[in-house]
């Protein structure tokens, strides 16, 4: 069964699924169940993250880190950053 959601169409075109082909609609379908457990990690992983930054560097301890995680992919990513805060001293 092809998306019924106007949103959802859009969607699979923009990402190159030519849904009205019956073999692409197969293979779309197929894939779903794969990326169920991508939005399930992000609800375990969450999609943000804040982080203090000081006169230009990352404040991390000795054994942190920043990872991105990709769980629905490989594509094409845009990361959105947003600084808030006063600047200098």
């Amino acid at each position: 069964q092809a998306p019924e959601w106007r949103s959802e169409i859009d969607r699979c075109l923009e990402n190159g699924w030519n849904i009205e082909d019956p073999e692409v609609l197969k293979r779309w379908r197929a894939q779903e169940p794969i990326n169920a457990n991508a939005h399930l990690i992000s609800m375990l992983v969450g999609t943000s993250v804040v982080l203090q930054v000081e006169n230009g560097e990352l404040v991390l301890g000795a054994w942190q880190s920043v990872i991105m995680l990709d769980a629905d992919g490989p594509r094409t990513r845009k990361v959105n950053v947003q600084i808030i805060g006063a600047g200098g001293n």
